[in-house]
């Protein structure tokens, strides 16, 4: 196992994406903080578990939450958002999400994958005509990031940008886990051939509506849940194959 160097006495946060669960619902019983606090002789780690984007009825946060904030001398998150925010990253971003010159969505994934995909796009009130150049991750992206908005939610609520420029202003360290490079070669790497394949395997045939997540994430923090102490519960519409 590799070692690390010794922790400062003041504390670190780290956040990393995990799920919705964090945020107690806003009728709920008693809330259950996602935050544990990891202590040893050089200093303490809290761990927080994060999402990218939230509305205002979650604000102000848990009491816990800004405690281990103010605790802590550096922030640690799935990836450094000023870094990813810069002109160079959304070049990169760009320029590699997009399909060569000669080809066009229609013309690298299957017939039935272009008819869900325009389908769920007209249901956006989008064409999808300017979006035949996207990649087929760059487009799930967006789309992705469009039924989220479509739902009242918002990034610049995300826990993670609100302890970022918190961090900003109070003069703390930041660090990502990961680059912005190593976070775009994971989509760029995949072959349009692996993509089909893993599309192909949804027995639903559909996308996830973002409801479904959301009413997920509830039922797990609500009080009919007081039984589970931990699971992990798949929403691929039942893909096996991965």
């Amino acid at each position: 196992m590799k070692r690390f160097p010794r922790l400062p006495r003041v504390a670190v946060v780290a956040a990393t994406i995990v799920a919705l669960l964090q945020m107690a619902p806003l009728h709920a019983q008693p809330a259950r903080d996602f935050i544990w606090k990891v202590t040893a002789p050089g200093g303490s780690l809290y761990l927080v578990g994060s999402v990218h984007l939230l509305t205002k009825d979650y604000y102000p946060l848990s009491p816990a939450l800004d405690k281990a904030f103010k605790d802590s001398d550096l922030l640690v998150e799935e990836a450094d958002l000023g870094e990813l925010e810069s002109l160079a990253s959304q070049f990169t971003l760009l320029s590699r999400g997009m399909l060569p010159e000669n080809q066009s969505l229609d013309t690298v994934v299957s017939a039935a994958t272009y008819a869900l995909v325009t389908k769920r796009v007209n249901a956006l009130g989008m064409p999808i005509e300017p979006l035949k150049r996207f990649k087929p991750w760059m487009l799930a992206m967006t789309l992705e990031a469009l039924e989220w908005q479509k739902a009242g939610f918002d990034a610049t609520l995300g826990l993670d940008r609100h302890f970022y420029d918190r961090a900003k202003v109070d003069g703390k360290r930041v660090q990502g886990l990961e680059t912005a490079d190593f976070q775009l070669s994971i989509f760029d790497q995949m072959t349009t051939e692996h993509i089909n394949f893993m599309l192909s395997k949804i027995p639903r045939a559909r996308f996830v509506k973002i409801e479904e997540i959301a009413a997920l994430a509830a039922w797990c923090a609500s009080a009919d849940n007081s039984f589970t102490t931990g699971a992990v519960f798949d929403i691929s519409g039942g893909r096996a194959t991965y």
